[in-house]
C-alpha cells in the first residue's frame, strides 16, 4: 500500500475489505439440490475470493460438514433455507476456527432452532437477519479502525525514522508493521472467540494438545483444497 496520499491508501483498504453479504431475502425459500446450493453460494460470495480459482463451497465440503454434524442431513437430497444459513456461518467460521469448535458453536443452534417455524419468536432466519444487520454496522466501525491503525503506523515510522525517505524499502516496512499490527488483533479476537466457545461447550478432560493440533491441521488442509 504505497499510495502517494492517505486518501489513496484509505481507498485501497476500503477495496481490500469489501465483502459480499447474502441478505436474508436473497436466500431461496424453496429447497435446493446440492448443485444448486453450491451455485447459489458461488454467485453471492464470489467477490470474497482471493483468486478466481478459489471455491466458495464444494460437494465434498458439504458432505464433510454433514459427516461432522455441522449440518443436518438433507431431506430427500434437498437443502432448506436453514441449511443454507448454517453453510453461510460455516463458510466464515472455518477461516479461523477448527471443525470441532464450529461444531460446538453451532450444535445448540441446530438443536434449538433448526426446525423452528417462521412464526416462532426465535428461528434461524430471524437470528441470521440480526447477525447480518449487526455485521454491516460492524463493517463501518472496522473500516474506520483500519484507517486509524494505518495512520498510527505511518506516523510512528515517520517519528522513528524522520530522515528516511519513503522509498520502496520504507514502504515495505510500513506494510509489514501494519500487517503485524493486524495479526495481533486477529490473534486476540480468535483467543476470545475460542474462550467463548469453551464456555458454551467445555473441552473434554481427555483432550490433548495433539488433538487440538489435529483439528487446526484439518482446517488448514481444507483451506488448501479450496
Amino acid at each position: 500500500m504505497n499510495g502517494t496520499s492517505f486518501e489513496e491508501i484509505k481507498k485501497e483498504i476500503r477495496d481490500a475489505i469489501q465483502m459480499d453479504y447474502i441478505e436474508p431475502s436473497d436466500i431461496p425459500a424453496i429447497e435446493l439440490y446440492m448443485d444448486q446450493v453450491t451455485t447459489f453460494m458461488d454467485q453471492h460470495l464470489s467477490n470474497n475470493k482471493r483468486v478466481p480459482e478459489d471455491k466458495i463451497l464444494t460437494k465434498t465440503m458439504i458432505n464433510n460438514y454433514t459427516k461432522n454434524h455441522l449440518l443436518p442431513p438433507p431431506e430427500k437430497k434437498k437443502y432448506s433455507k436453514e441449511h443454507i444459513i448454517l453453510l453461510i456461518y460455516t463458510y466464515y467460521l472455518k477461516n479461523f476456527l477448527s471443525i470441532g469448535d464450529i461444531q460446538k458453536l453451532l450444535n445448540p443452534m441446530i438443536e434449538k432452532y433448526f426446525h423452528a417455524a417462521d412464526t416462532d419468536s426465535v428461528n434461524l432466519t430471524g437470528i441470521y437477519s440480526t447477525v447480518v444487520e449487526l455485521a454491516q454496522q460492524q463493517y463501518q466501525l472496522n473500516k474506520e479502525g483500519l484507517f486509524k491503525s494505518y495512520e498510527i503506523v505511518h506516523d510512528q515510522l515517520q517519528k522513528d525514522h524522520p530522515d528516511t525517505p519513503m522509498d520502496e524499502s520504507m514502504s515495505y516496512l510500513q506494510d509489514f508493521t501494519f500487517v503485524a499490527l493486524l495479526s495481533y488483533d486477529i490473534y486476540l479476537k480468535t483467543q476470545l472467540v475460542e474462550k467463548i466457545i469453551d464456555q458454551i461447550a467445555p473441552p473434554a478432560e481427555n483432550t490433548s494438545a495433539g488433538d487440538a493440533k489435529d483439528t487446526k491441521d484439518s482446517r488448514s488442509k481444507e483451506s488448501k483444497k479450496k
